[in-house]
């Protein structure tokens, strides 16, 4: 399945690509949310969990529906023009009317884009879906309900409070990577028309009408054109996904990947996180923490050892930089460093996954 964007009648003026600090922080903190599907925000999950307190984290977990996998629309850009900061993005949520809002955030809580004339849903029938979905989201639309405006406010001051803790240093670290795959993007635009700026984020397709396939898990077609332009969106936490959104009476937005510009890893460097890796405990210790992070106890469990032991071999992988760690109340978990693994081969790699 895939989303289909038609691009026949697109002309460069009507696309916009700008960075986003108020997605790349819903992209953050849906890695946070996620973090086993996110392995390229490891570092940075690792510093928020040591740094952060347990009631914040918290908060973000109550909130993590609205930009989970189906992102709610206004957590991405909802004009086209140049880049604003967080506050202007967020005053820009607040400009919306209650009931367009209301609407978009049951579509997200929902996980189904409404039909343009469609009739919203009775709020009995609504609370019903959202109870067979999960309780968090149940909760989030009985809040909604109940008192929409109060429900914006809250969420307002929640992103506006993790903007200026957990994401501000994060943010100044990205922007220059979001930043240089802006002006990449937008030389290609002016250079080599609207199918140019889609290279790498979908498959550009001239076989009939110019279209750029995504693949996703629902099907969907949007076009591009003057009443419906479209804005690109670089992102480094939303790696490895891609989102499109193309509710109606907004422009279609992309939110995509892009590649962090990292300094080569030192012959000297490489040498010493082979001979660390070297140790067959210590790939076994790799394959487990793969996926999904573990504590010290619970690895000594596994893999029948003691936790003075497991300790030794975890310090010398954390010393190497070949895994993170992030605190949950008095426990420790690790998760192995996949980029790091990465770079010295993909055979490597691809030998803990199985």
């Amino acid at each position: 399945m895939a989303v289909i964007l038609m691009i026949e009648a697109a002309r460069p003026e009507w696309i916009t690509i700008r960075p986003s600090p108020l997605a790349e922080l819903c992209a953050a903190l849906h890695a946070l949310d996620e973090p086993e599907h996110h392995p390229e925000s490891g570092a940075w999950l690792s510093a928020v969990h040591k740094e952060f307190t347990d009631d914040l984290l918290t908060r973000a977990t109550v909130w993590a529906p609205l930009w989970g996998a189906f992102r709610a629309r206004y957590l991405l850009p909802l004009t086209t023009g140049p880049q604003r900061s967080l506050d202007a993005e967020l005053a820009e949520v607040a400009r919306l009317p209650v009931d367009a809002f209301a609407a978009l955030t049951l579509e997200a809580l929902i996980g189904k884009n409404r039909a343009a004339g469609e009739p919203s849903q009775e709020p009995t029938e609504v609370l019903r879906r959202l109870r067979l979905i999960s309780l968090r989201r149940y909760d989030l639309g009985l809040r909604l309900i109940g008192e929409p405006a109060r429900f914006r406010d809250e969420l307002l001051e929640v992103l506006a409070a993790f903007g200026s803790t957990l994401f501000d240093k994060e943010w100044r670290r990205v922007r220059a990577d979001v930043e240089a795959d802006t002006q990449t993007r937008q030389r290609q635009l002016h250079l080599h028309g609207v199918a140019a700026a889609f290279d790498g984020i979908g498959t550009v397709s001239g076989d009939g009408p110019p279209r750029v396939i995504v693949e996703k898990l629902y099907h969907a077609t949007a076009r591009l054109d003057e009443r419906t332009p479209g804005v690109l969106v670089p992102s480094v936490h939303g790696a490895p996904h891609v989102v499109v959104k193309h509710a109606p009476g907004f422009p279609v937005v992309v939110q995509y990947p892009v590649l962090q510009t990292s300094a080569p890893v030192s012959v000297e460097e490489a040498q010493r996180r082979l001979a660390v890796l070297a140790d067959p405990t210590r790939l076994r210790i790799c394959q487990n923490i793969l996926r999904h992070p573990a504590a010290t106890a619970e690895l000594a469990a596994r893999l029948g050892m003691t936790s003075p032991q497991v300790s030794r071999h975890l310090r010398r992988l954390r010393e190497a930089g070949l895994v993170s760690t992030h605190r949950h109340g008095a426990a420790v978990y690790y998760r192995l460093n996949v980029e790091a693994i990465g770079r010295l081969g993909p055979d490597l790699l691809a030998g803990l996954h199985h």
